[in-house]
């Protein structure tokens, strides 16, 4: 049984009138106002607006700065979610010029941009939405486009044209397909003009414009017409797809995450690799679909709607389901679909490539969706966020494939076609301006991730683009020091002594991000103590946090980073006690030192797996381990004030938690490093090593 959801009618006059008076007081004339209430309502439906797939349109009329009146189109802009829109989302453009622009020939995408760009009431607006002109043309005050699924199981059919008419008749004009441009708003236009009584416009595997008066009448039109086309789909739709046998003993999705991670990441040569994080996605409505035998003719079909090019490419790759009693192999077969998915894909580009004349350069061959019998979905991107959209992308999808298919023929937009706008100029540049960090599409982990160093360090691999997954014994300080690291970084609750604690931390790194490509064993602890007279207890305890934690932490890593394949490092806090040992701290010291020697061993040992382990010792940084109490008491045994003490290094200078930070920052930075320790303590002769 399918989830079945109305998009529902969400006008209320208080809220319109409300959002008019609030506006109002900021100087923002009544029809934004209610432009931006509509334009929200819409964007706030993931079935009608999803990631830039639509946009609102008013015809007004605006002030400058010197208080000349012009007549506008106040248009989405790009880069606004229309959920969330605030009326500079919506630029105001000098209408008379884009008018003019209809009895032009041709207008190349760049030079639309342009006039655009030059008719702008404010210089500073983004970029008007590219089918501003389409708003322009049509005369209507209010005009709505959205690609709401229900009209694009409508719209992506073989017999489109003839279902469309059967099913609204002479209420809404059709639109061959066009790609978004000059050369759409002009066809568009004249669609309407052959009968100006449309109340919108279907546009063939697009979406759906409608328009009105008033805001109301626009937005009530387009949640009619989206109902209907529901509702024939409801009532017409027939289960189009014949469940598999799957494995009897299914692998679960932690299981296949970090194989399929690393395949999809994109190697750059000499053990370099651009990353991406997995976002994994499961319901009935997807186990329905990714469990038919049909799967895999359905994503060979491509996308419902040509601007999901950019989130998900031609479409998804299909694995088959995975079998917990034979992942060796399933790996090989990860490989395998991963090959053929680049070739089909590389076949695409140079089959379509030079279409006008112009040639590209081809992006990265790699899928950004795949669909696993018996499990769900993965989606994936180079950072949380576009990971989740493509997942979100993904479930749209299905619901217009399903939804089309189960009434007639899923046939959306052809591979040419969807060519030219995944290689369109004006999509690629809303691409452009996202330039990667060092650490992007990586995932950090951080033992000890709330004290002052772990918080440090932290803050240190987010910035840089990393997502970070903090540990520490406090579930909410971890969350607390994440949430300060930014990036959508987690913090999950660890014992990083208790084995179990820290094999279930590590699945939820897996379970968020698809795997671990960085980590940083930083969680310790100190306590005094002659060594003579030392409590076994004590030095036993010691050892289970200072050494044997660190031992289980990298255990998990490299169970990980081997199943990935694409390598990662591995980082030990030491600590100077491990090469110059103090009085009494040789509960601290004894198992640091053996922690020293663990990153020797798992340097020697994984290096052919391109796994780098480095250590940083560092000494005296104000900290959880090291209080104002014992900063103190320190300072006292050595007769020194506590400036003195904290700065007592060749440099004079106190070492902070930041500075550790980079410390470790360097070494997951230097790509060929492995097996060396940086002391970070401001120059200590006798804690250099040698």
């Amino acid at each position: 049984m399918r989830e079945e959801f109305d998009v529902e009618n969400l006008w209320k006059d208080s809220d319109a009138e409300a959002m008019v008076a609030a506006y109002a007081e900021k100087g923002i004339n009544r029809d934004l106002a209610l432009r931006t209430y509509t334009t929200r309502l819409l964007g706030g439906e993931p079935r009608l607006v999803l990631h830039g797939g639509g946009n609102t349109s008013v015809k007004t009329t605006v002030k400058d700065l010197v208080g000349d009146e012009w007549d506008v189109l106040c248009v989405k802009g790009s880069g606004w979610d229309m959920g969330i829109i605030e009326p500079a989302g919506l630029p105001a453009v000098k209408i008379d010029a884009l008018l003019k622009a209809r009895k032009l020939d041709k207008l190349s995408d760049e030079d639309m941009v342009t006039l655009q760009r030059a008719n702008l009431i404010d210089p500073a607006s983004p970029n008007p939405s590219v089918e501003a002109l389409l708003h322009a043309f049509l005369p209507h005050k209010f005009v709505d486009h959205t690609h709401s699924t229900a009209i694009l199981a409508i719209a992506d059919q073989a017999e489109s044209r003839a279902m469309s008419e059967d099913l609204f008749g002479k209420k809404m004009g059709f639109v061959p397909y066009i790609m978004p441009g000059f050369a759409l708003a002009k066809a568009a236009a004249e669609v309407y003009d052959q009968d100006p009584t449309v109340e919108g416009l279907i546009l063939d595997k697009h979406g759906i414009f409608t328009f009105g008066a008033t805001a109301r009448e626009a937005y009530d039109r387009m949640i009619h017409y989206v109902t209907v086309a529901k509702d024939y789909v409801r009532a017409n739709g027939k289960n189009p797809f014949t469940p598999v046998t799957l494995p009897a003993n299914l692998a679960k999705p932690n299981d296949i995450a970090p194989m399929l991670r690393g395949a999809v990441a994109v190697s750059k040569g000499e053990g370099r690799y651009d990353r991406m994080v997995s976002e994994f996605r499961t319901s009935p409505d997807i186990l329905a679909f990714v469990n038919a035998a049909e799967v895999e003719d359905m994503a060979r079909r491509g996308v419902s709607t040509p601007d999901l090019s950019i989130r998900i490419k031609t479409g998804p790759m299909v694995l088959p389901a995975p079998d917990a009693g034979n992942l060796a192999d399933y790996k090989k077969a990860i490989a395998e679909r991963t090959a053929g998915f680049i070739e089909d894909y590389t076949n695409y580009f140079k089959a379509n490539d030079g279409r006008g004349g112009v040639k590209k350069i081809m992006l990265d061959p790699m899928p950004r969706l795949t669909l696993v019998p018996g499990l769900g979905l993965f989606g994936h991107g180079r950072t949380l966020k576009d990971a989740r959209i493509a997942a979100d992308v993904a479930e749209t999808w299905i619901e217009t494939a399903r939804d089309a298919e189960s009434v007639g023929t899923f046939e959306p937009v052809s591979k040419p076609d969807l060519f030219e706008l995944e290689y369109w100029s004006l999509e690629q540049a809303k691409l452009a301006g996202a330039k990667p960090k060092p650490f992007t599409g990586q995932v950090a982990v951080v033992t000890g991730g709330a004290g002052a160093i772990g918080a440090a360090i932290a803050r240190a691999f987010a910035r840089e683009g990393a997502h970070v997954v903090v540990l520490d014994l406090d579930g909410a300080k971890a969350a607390e020091s994440a949430k300060a690291a930014g990036n959508q970084s987690i913090g999950v609750g660890c014992d990083v002594t208790d084995p179990a604690s820290v094999r279930a931390a590590f699945d939820k790194a897996v379970e968020t991000y698809g795997g671990v490509d960085i980590v940083v064993s930083n969680a310790g602890a100190a306590w005094e103590s002659p060594i003579a007279t030392m409590d076994d207890a004590l030095l036993r305890k010691s050892f289970e946090l200072n050494f044997f934690s660190h031992q289980t932490v990298a255990q998990n890593a490299v169970r990980i980073m081997k199943e990935q394949g694409t390598g990662g490092v591995l980082l030990f806090n030491a600590s100077k006690q491990a090469v110059n040992p103090g009085a009494k701290f040789g509960a601290y010291g004894l198992p640091k030192a053996a922690t020293l020697f663990l990153s020797r061993q798992y340097a020697l040992e994984h290096g052919a797996d391109h796994i780098r382990v480095n250590a940083v010792n560092a000494d005296r940084i104000r900290s959880g381990l090291l209080n104002e109490e014992m900063i103190a008491n320190r300072a006292a045994a050595r007769g020194l004030s506590v400036k003195d003490y904290m700065g007592g290094n060749l440099l004079g200078l106190e070492v902070t938690a930041d500075d550790v930070a980079q410390a470790f920052v360097h070494h997951a930075l230097a790509e060929r490093t492995t097996a060396d320790v940086t002391t970070v303590d401001g120059g200590n002769i006798a804690a250099a090593m040698r």
